[in-house]
């Protein structure tokens, strides 16, 4: 099934008029139907149900390293071998923290996934100190030269950390937001250009074709205890970058899932992965959060089966916000533990906030 739709609603239009605000433009691309819940006809992932894993680490997954140094700040860097990558400057990557990227193409397109450059939208940051959730140590900073070079926007889902209206504010309308099914409704009205891609459905951004594919995760933002709650009502993707015969794959929030065999048949290896490695971690619900995050070794599993030349671990760092994970940098600890036990064929690239491949 292929469909486009614009979609204003008149009322709404009329209001925006009124109160001055701009309707944002909203085309959705759906090539094929996504898999839902038969009794909530709500999204679901594609390999849903019980999973098994490969690969799980059992002991010595948190051995120090001498290569994750900390300083009396309570900031950590990895100071390891930053050695140059070898195999050629298709794409620019640049890390902000937690997920989001500046993706630069070799034809001169630039992407900006996920990015949250405050904390979370009210009053859920309010919320999250009041549980004693731990804050970012270091906030990720608005570059005004970045935005206006920005071509495209790629969101994965709607959650807190990968999401913000007040952020989208900031950046504006003038690049184009990608995003999956159903989350433009949660955009502010800015004028935005909105574009909602079904899993397999693409557009192209200059000389890049941008590809949405199946992440194994979930959605969720607003619980009104018994009277309201918007479960799974929005999709969460991938984003696949094709340019000039090179691949990169933003993998989003994910869990370990059958998706990751199915990206690699319909689209082949994969030259640049960006894989998440935290947030799996949880003594009351252990198996609900690797369900949908992946531990360092499930990442090394999914970079095994999309055949990854390089291999960029992220979601842990100074600029994320301690859910699921031991410490800033348990997460990488536990990576590179594992794939000094395990191996892997890719080349692993760790980043810093702020550093670039």
């Amino acid at each position: 099934m292929f469909r486009t739709l614009v979609s204003v609603n008149t009322l709404a239009l009329l209001t925006l008029v009124l109160t001055g605000c701009s309707a944002n433009s909203v085309t959705t691309i759906e090539k094929e139907s996504q898999p839902t819940n038969e009794k909530t006809e709500r999204f679901q992932n594609l390999d849903a149900g019980k999973k098994s894993y490969p690969l799980t680490c059992r002991q010595d997954c948190y051995k120090p390293r001498s290569d994750i140094q900390c300083g009396s700040d309570g900031l950590c860097q990895y100071t390891g071998n930053k050695k140059a990558f070898l195999g050629g400057t298709d794409f620019s990557v640049k890390w902000l923290g937690h997920a989001a990227f500046v993706i630069k193409t070799s034809s001169g397109e630039t992407f900006l996934t996920d990015p949250v450059f405050n904390d979370f939208d009210w009053p859920v940051n309010w919320l999250f100190s009041l549980v004693g959730g731990e804050q970012r140590k270091v906030n990720v900073e608005p570059d005004p030269e970045l935005i206006d070079a920005t071509d495209a926007v790629l969101y994965s889902h709607i959650h807190y950390d990968h999401f913000n209206k007040s952020d989208i504010e900031t950046i504006g309308r003038k690049p184009e937001y990608l995003v999956p099914l159903n989350l433009a409704d949660h955009f502010p009205s800015i004028g935005a250009n909105i574009t909602e891609l079904g899993w397999f459905s693409s557009k192209k951004i200059g000389d890049s074709l941008v590809t949405a594919v199946p992440a194994h995760h979930f959605s969720s933002r607003t619980l009104v205890p018994f009277i309201y709650e918007d479960n799974n009502k929005d999709s969460w993707n991938a984003w696949l970058i094709e340019n000039k015969g090179k691949t990169l794959l933003f993998a989003g929030d994910t869990g370990y899932s059958e998706h990751f065999k199915v990206i690699n048949k319909r689209y082949g290896d994969i030259d640049v992965c960006l894989l998440p490695i935290a947030s799996y971690y949880s003594e009351e619900s252990p198996e609900w959060y690797r369900y949908v995050h992946l531990t360092p070794e499930d990442a090394l599993t999914a970079a095994a089966e999309l055949n990854c030349k390089v291999f960029i671990p992220w979601g842990y760092g100074n600029a994320s916000w301690g859910m699921g994970d031991l410490s800033s940098h348990s997460a990488l600890t536990r990576f590179l533990n594992m794939a000094e036990k395990f191996g892997t064929s890719a080349e692993i690239v760790i980043l810093n906030q702020g550093e670039s491949l």
